[in-house]
């Protein structure tokens, strides 16, 4: 990306932040101030990036208080990964492209470049507090599921089907290469996850995992869905409730163009601490969102499409669960939440009987 002479450049890490650097930042998005000092301190759960509050003094003008910075792990693993991924890239673009076409609420973005070399890049943004972050192992009520599944039929809609996606070349998509690639890394990483996690996961779930493993290639298989931006990683985690707005969602760092409704059933079945509550309200929210979805005016897509997609998209979670875990950098907090997502999503797919569709 061409630079201009007001680009305050990249700090690849919060410690190379420094107060000119802020005030750059600051005058790029309009603000005339002049920066006294900051502190920082770090904040969020982030497994492939780190997230960095900067409290800001001002010696002349007016302007935010504080902003939040992302920026690449510092954990080897885990930043070899988001550049493998091109997890860095997408995050970047998506906000320099995409986010302005979109109806979903994300946070306002003052500034973001990236280093195509390197992949070194940075987000400054708005601080979204006192907005509380969801949290994905104690799971969330069927209210705060109806808000998420809502925002995201804001996220599919507005450029649902829309043959210029496919002219975006960071944007990946769903295809014989992508499906080989998936497979690939799935067939790599299932004996170590099973080394790792099979003596932590019931029964009848770790059964589901390995016929799930039998059918995989057919899982990944590419179909001929109605295209979408997807987020893909569309859970609790990356949602900050309250503050400026109802609901705000972050980490895009893996959007793609596939199958919407994959997302929802990711969502649906990572978020719930209880299967019964789940089952309950499952129905109803999964109508919340095909309703936003045809209120941009959507044709040829149906509720029963709607749920066909929905129960065959049913593994998600458990899918990021087998592969996530195991190349990204281990944490107690990640198997926790890893199990938690693995516990439910194989739940959700069991109560759908989704291996019959596969």
């Amino acid at each position: 990306m061409a630079r201009t002479s007001a680009d305050p450049g990249i700090c690849a890490t919060p410690s190379a932040v420094t107060g000119p650097w802020l005030e750059a930042v600051l005058h790029r998005a309009g603000y005339e101030v002049s920066v006294a000092g900051f502190t920082a301190e770090a904040v969020g759960t982030g497994q492939v990036g780190q997230n960095v509050r900067f409290l800001i003094e001002y010696r002349r003008g007016e302007g935010p208080r504080s902003l939040v910075g992302k920026f690449a792990s510092d954990d080897p693993e885990s930043r070899q990964t988001g550049i493998a991924l091109s997890n860095y890239l997408r995050e970047v673009r998506f906000y320099q492209e995409l986010q302005p076409t979109l109806d979903i609420q994300t946070p306002v973005v003052l500034f973001t470049d990236i280093d195509l070399d390197t992949q070194e890049f940075v987000l400054m943004m708005e601080d979204l507090s006192p907005a509380v972050q969801g949290d994905q192992i104690s799971g969330c009520d069927p209210v705060a599921a109806e808000r998420a599944m809502r925002e995201l039929g804001r996220l599919h809609g507005p450029r649902w089907n829309d043959p210029a996606l496919r002219d975006i070349p960071w944007l990946s998509i769903q295809n014989e290469e992508s499906a080989s690639m998936v497979k690939g890394l799935w067939d790599s990483v299932f004996p170590g996850f099973k080394a790792r996690y099979a003596g932590h996961m019931k029964p009848e779930h770790l059964k589901l995992v390995n016929a799930l493993a039998e059918r995989f290639g057919r899982y990944v298989a590419p179909r001929s869905n109605p295209i979408a931006v997807t987020h893909g990683d569309y859970r609790l985690d990356n949602m900050l409730f309250g503050g400026p707005y109802p609901l705000t969602v972050v980490d895009w760092q893996s959007p793609g163009l596939g199958n919407g409704t994959a997302d929802a059933a990711y969502f649906m079945g990572t978020s719930f601490d209880q299967a019964a509550e789940r089952r309950e309200c499952e129905r109803d929210l999964l109508d919340a969102y095909h309703e936003t979805l045809v209120g941009y005016g959507i044709a040829g897509y149906s509720r029963d499409d709607c749920e066909r997609d929905y129960v065959r998209a049913s593994f998600a979670g458990l899918v990021m669960a087998v592969i996530a875990s195991m190349i990204v950098g281990q944490t107690p907090r990640g198997d926790e939440m890893f199990m938690a997502m693995a516990h439910r999503s194989a739940e959700m797919a069991l109560d759908l009987g989704a291996l019959d569709v596969l």
